[in-house]
């Protein structure tokens, strides 16, 4: 017998619903968790870091100025905390939020 000479099967299911109404409750960790998106969008952490970045080549560098005479070692020092620049100034840069919404329409005034 092949397949198209089967006969169709009949299944009985049995399906039990539940009708009760269920109480939905607002989350109660919202507020935290716009909270979050708030510290997120603002940046604060990366700005704050790239900030004490800027105090701490400022105060180097000026320190380094002052020197009468530098060796090689706090030469080496000044050369570390300025190459350490770039690698913050690119993390800061390349961890910016992504857009995901619609794109921005530009309104004349």
């Amino acid at each position: 017998m092949s397949m198209e000479e089967q006969e169709p099967k009949k299944v009985t299911i049995e399906v039990e619903l539940d009708a009760t109404a269920k109480e939905v409750a607002p989350n109660k960790f919202q507020s935290v968790i716009d909270l979050a998106k708030a510290v997120d969008s603002w940046r604060i952490f990366p700005r704050v870091f790239i900030s004490m970045y800027i105090y701490l080549l400022y105060e180097v560098t000026v320190w380094f100025m002052g020197l009468p005479d530098p060796n090689t070692q706090q030469a080496g020092l000044v050369s570390v905390v300025v190459g350490a620049g770039a690698a913050w100034f690119g993390l800061y840069t390349g961890s910016s939020k992504k857009f995901d919404g619609p794109a921005p329409t530009a309104t004349k005034k």
